[in-house]
């Protein structure tokens, strides 16, 4: 598991080879701005910064896929801690669109090709 600063799509299609798909799971802060990648579940990576001090209601599960940077397709929003019927989110994905673009910037900030 990494808490990004910053990350080349490179390093990342490396951990993907650990996955049984061409994907690396994330998790994003986005009070804090924190991004945690390479881990077989969201959420262990959820745990790992709620034991930094983040705040649950701020943390997000993402997939990359590192083969379509530069695409729609590089960010998936799905992870089943994303479920949060009290925040109004009541599936895997983040169903906010001003959510997924906050997601997205921040994702956006720590990755380089």
């Amino acid at each position: 598991m990494q808490l990004v600063d910053s990350i080349s799509v490179s390093e990342l299609r490396t951990m993907s080879d650990k996955m049984s798909e061409p994907l690396v799971k994330g998790v994003v802060d986005i009070n804090d701005r924190l991004l945690v990648v390479d881990a077989e579940m969201h959420v262990d990576q959820e745990q790992f910064l709620l034991e930094r001090g983040s705040k649950q209601r701020d943390l997000w599960g993402i997939n990359l896929w590192p083969g379509q940077y530069g695409t729609d397709g590089f960010i998936e929003f799905d992870s089943m801690i994303n479920i949060r019927p009290w925040q109004d989110n009541r599936s895997r994905s983040v169903e906010n669109h001003a959510l997924r673009e906050r997601i997205t910037a921040i994702v956006i900030e720590k990755i380089y090709e």
